[in-house]
């Protein structure tokens, strides 16, 4: 990514400052209910560091609940958090860049706040999203590439192999439907499976930047089979509307047979009492599938941001936040695939010793993280808010996604012309 930004030089402010007393300010952390907990754990830790713990909803489905936070804080000269934490990888683009007139509000992270030392511990590629220019703005919280999760039980009872190409899964739609009907293979009714789980691992070119230019394509061959691909599986029935986070899915979730999701479905869905809530032994996580004429690639879902605000009169106190939340193993990752490397090779063997899925998970998960494509963009904007505005609204209508893509497509790029982007 390619973008010009005022550069802050914060080196003499974050090199002095000592470790806040028992009696000193507040950090002001922002963070939604799931990081809560890790918030808490650091305070049990580090009883000598006071923070104000403020919940929000961490800008969960692309709602800008961050940037239009920080925008009243801009008009009003003050009210800055000291950490915030969100959902977003695309608000790397905006929180690195000075508005109006007003400095940038992510710190420069690899300019003296934080040991090179430390950064070095990321996974390779785990801070690509929030580097802009060299700078880095922001520490991922976990990894989220999307790998394949089966219910080895149901398909071992109905004598099924698990598919490896996505014209497996297809094909496997088309036994459940016509052998085992009210069986599914995964959902396309939230605002992140459409674009992050589907037409990211297919390479579809429907959200790529370069510079200050986006570009859009939805009919280009490998987003035309994308679409193909949903609209086959809706029809049939084995791609449900539901959200996977909706009474109506967990009320039919042992008909889920199957289901392409990121690393993150580990915790929150498997093994939530108020997801799937999965037998121990019977799921397992599988290795991405890919196109049988495309390359071996996955798509990402989130994977949120730590970002230290570059008005923090306490840098010391959220280097000491920063370092603990993303590398301790009580609180790395919050249930997913810790993003530092230290972390989660714990996490995986964690997993592996625990039993609770069958197979290789270690193995599953490391594929899918070394395989994401790299040819999606990081703006700063989420295409979350079109498919929600388009797409799923359109397919309750009775529309299919061959009737709505180009309207996704120009919703797209009216949101890039808005946020300043030239579309090309």
């Amino acid at each position: 990514m390619k973008l010009s930004y005022i550069a802050l030089s914060l080196s003499a402010l974050f090199a002095a400052s000592p470790v806040l007393a028992a009696d000193a300010t507040p950090i002001t952390i922002w963070v939604d209910a799931t990081r809560q907990p890790a918030v808490e754990a650091f305070q049990a830790a580090h009883p000598e560091v006071p923070v104000n713990l403020v919940t929000d909803d961490g800008s969960s489905g692309a709602s800008g609940t961050f940037q239009t936070k920080i925008g009243l804080a801009d008009q009003a000269g003050e009210g800055w958090p000291d950490v915030v934490f969100s959902t977003q990888n695309n608000d790397a683009a905006w929180a690195a860049k000075e508005t109006n007139g007003v400095q940038a509000f992510a710190a420069p992270l690899n300019k003296g706040m934080l040991d090179q030392a430390f950064l070095d511990g990321f996974t390779p590629g785990a801070l690509d999203p929030v580097t802009i220019d060299g700078t880095v703005y922001g520490l991922r919280n976990d990894l989220a590439p999307v790998l394949f999760w089966y219910n080895k039980a149901l398909l071992d009872q109905f004598g099924y192999e698990a598919p490896k190409t996505w014209e497996d899964y297809q094909a496997l739609g088309d036994k459940l439907a016509k052998d085992h009907p009210g069986y599914f293979l995964g959902s396309i009714g939230d605002s992140f499976e459409g674009p992050y789980i589907y037409y990211w691992s297919g390479e579809a070119p429907v959200f790529q930047v370069n510079g200050d230019t986006f570009t859009s394509n939805a009919s280009d061959p490998n987003a035309v089979k994308v679409t193909a691909l949903i609209d086959h599986m809706l029809a049939n029935g084995t791609l449900t509307q539901d959200s996977v986070f909706g009474s109506a899915f967990v009320a039919k979730a042992d008909h889920l047979v199957a289901i392409p999701g990121p690393a993150w479905y580990s915790g929150a869905l498997f093994q939530n009492p108020g997801g799937v809530n999965a037998k121990p032994g019977t799921w397992s996580a599988a290795p991405p599938l890919y196109w049988a004429n495309g390359n071996k690639v996955t798509g990402n879902v989130g994977g949120g941001v730590w970002y230290a605000s570059s008005h923090t009169t306490n840098p010391e106190a959220v280097k000491t936040f920063l370092e603990f939340v993303v590398s301790n193993e009580k609180t790395a990752g919050t249930g997913g695939l810790p993003a530092y490397k230290a972390a989660a090779d714990k996490w995986l063997a964690a997993q592996a010793s625990s039993g609770f899925y069958v197979g290789d998970f270690p193995a599953a998960i490391s594929a899918a993280a070394g395989s994401v494509w790299n040819g999606w963009g990081y703006p700063n904007f989420s295409p979350e808010t079109a498919w929600a505005k388009i797409i799923i609204p359109g397919l309750a209508a009775g529309k299919t996604m061959a009737d709505l893509s180009a309207d996704w497509q120009k919703e797209m790029q009216n949101e890039a012309q808005v946020v300043g982007y030239t579309v090309k």
